[in-house]
């Protein structure tokens, strides 16, 4: 309503026509769904910065191999690239999700207080003017709709949850107990008593504002749980929040690509804790399958040949092949190809896989995609 009346200060009685035809309720909701279109393009913009920096680390890691873990437990052998791109993967997941936030947006403008107008309005112009998909169909809803702003904050929420992950990861990688990564130093911090102290404390905030979004989320849906149509008050509660979760991640998203960009790892740790653990266990387990043994027997063997290992001290590759002939006499001596690091992931050729072939292949049409 300022508007309206600098409108009538500068050009007179004209300016008293502005409002024809439309209401404060659908025109609050219109200008949210443009703030919630322009945000989401924002946040795809910085989910691809971050997805970029991703793979330029993946890039320079595809040699580099590292325990993958299940339960927090060392489990198989994998490649650091491919570890990488998981998250590359679930942060063009959460691209993908905020451009369906974008394609779910009529325009409700036209739908007046509730009850749409008498004037001969052309809909349709405006929506396209604006650059929404098409017109809403309900007037009552679309005063009444916060959905887009709900949706635009679960996506929010759900990629938020990854940086969490993301960050919880680095806090172990950059601990002493694993001794994987450093990260640089403008995203560390020092003690302020014990001076060798390098706290990752930029990861750790990755990792804690979810919190925050979860709760913005759950204070939009709080507010519209109740609500009868069409417009009412309590909507305007919907709007700092909305605001909220896309601040926290517009900047958690960007510190996240500059730390991903900082971090160093340690190659060789990381491919010595590949050869302690058993990882190569399963491998013996295939390679009996490959000889016509029933996984389930198979299992059970490389299950006794780990305690075999345990019992003298020993890792896998250590065991000579009477070792493992003793347990079961379907081993053979080419056996030793598949307890070799390198073989036994790039055996794993299969879509998705962690090969050579798998993982080269897949930054390739990463650095296409997003113009590396």
């Amino acid at each position: 309503m300022n508007v309206e009346a600098r409108l009538i200060d500068e050009i007179g009685d004209a300016g008293r026509r502005l409002h024809t035809g439309r209401s404060r309720n659908d025109q609050v909701a219109t200008d949210l769904k443009l703030y919630t279109r322009a945000s989401a393009l924002q946040i795809i913009d910085s989910l691809t910065d971050l997805r970029r920096a991703l793979v330029r680390q993946a890039g320079a890691h595809v040699s580099t191999v590292m325990p993958g873990y299940t339960h927090l437990q060392r489990a198989q052998p994998v490649r650091l690239a491919h570890h990488l791109l998981a998250y590359e993967t679930m942060f063009a997941r959460d691209a993908r999700r905020f451009a369906s936030v974008i394609h779910e947006m009529p325009s409700p403008l036209g739908s007046g207080a509730l009850a749409a107008t008498t004037v001969p309005i052309d809909r349709e112009a405006t929506a396209a003017a604006l650059g929404f998909h098409g017109v809403t169909t309900n007037s009552l809803d679309a005063v009444g709709d916060r959905d887009f702003a709900i949706d635009l904050a679960n996506a929010c929420t759900i990629a938020q949850l990854h940086l969490s992950r993301l960050g919880e990861e680095i806090v172990l990688w950059t601990s002493q107990e694993f001794g994987f990564a450093r990260s640089g130093e403008a995203y560390s911090s020092g003690s302020s008593l014990m001076p060798q102290k390098m706290n990752p404390d930029i990861a750790e905030l990755l990792r804690a504002k979810v919190g925050r979004t979860i709760g913005s989320w759950v204070t939009l849906v709080t507010v519209v749980k109740g609500l009868p149509l069409a417009y009412n008050k309590d909507l305007q509660e919907t709007q700092e929040p909305l605001y909220q979760v896309v601040e926290t991640l517009l900047t958690t998203a960007d510190v996240a690509r500059g730390l991903i960009a900082s971090l160093r790892f340690d190659v060789e740790r990381m491919r010595a804790a590949v050869g302690a653990g058993h990882l190569l266990a399963t491998e013996l387990a295939e390679y009996l399958v490959t000889k016509q043994v029933p996984f389930r027997e198979a299992h059970d063997v490389a299950g006794a040949l780990v305690r075999v290992a345990i019992d003298r001290g020993v890792e896998l590759p250590q065991l000579a092949l009477a070792d493992l002939q003793a347990v079961h006499p379907a081993f053979a001596a080419d056996v030793a190809d598949w307890l070799d690091v390198e073989q036994a992931i790039d055996r794993r050729d299969v879509v998705g896989g962690p090969a050579r072939a798998r993982v080269t292949a897949e930054l390739d049409r990463l650095v296409r995609e997003l113009g590396i």
